[in-house]
């Protein structure tokens, strides 16, 4: 009987061992992401590319939407997505000269709801950017920069072509 009680209390130290070791990896791997934002609940996203118009989008019921009509539902979601990047370093923004790595003005802003990222040039080492957020400097992977939209449909046959 006195076995089944040890057994039982190591037992459950196990799993609360392993649960605090669950939580506290969780916590760690969000504090290296660029935002604390889940992509999943984002329902706003506003981006502003160099050269080209502001784009809206909003999420109701799973879609987004635009107010103009049909929408890039995979590009939403790829911007969205840019919420989780994850984050090499954080350095605060008065350590760097906003212009000297490409934010003054910045190359692309991504509003998701109301976390605005602005993204900058590539680091001189490596294959990252910068992202500032608020007064901190995101060293992230260089493909984390909101695309361009495409301009019009590819065709999906050769009959479709133009």
């Amino acid at each position: 009987m006195l076995a089944r009680v040890a057994g039982i209390v190591a037992l459950i130290a196990l799993v609360g061992a392993v649960a605090w070791q669950w939580h506290a990896d969780d916590a760690e791997a969000r504090a290296h992401l660029l935002t604390p934002l889940d992509p999943d609940a984002v329902t706003h996203v506003e981006v502003s590319l160099k050269g080209l118009p502001v784009q809206r989008f909003d999420r109701h019921d799973g879609r987004w939407t635009n107010g103009t009509g049909a929408v890039d539902q995979g590009r939403a979601d790829e911007l969205a997505s840019l919420a989780a990047t994850p984050v090499a370093d954080w350095r605060p923004a008065s350590a760097f000269d906003p212009a000297k790595i490409g934010l003054a003005p910045p190359l692309a802003e991504l509003r998701l709801d109301d976390t605005r990222i602005e993204f900058g040039e590539m680091t001189a080492l490596g294959k990252q950017r910068y992202a500032r957020i608020g007064d901190r400097i995101a060293i992230v992977p260089a493909q984390a920069l909101p695309r361009a939209p495409r301009t019009s449909p590819l065709p999906t046959s050769a009959s479709t072509a133009p």
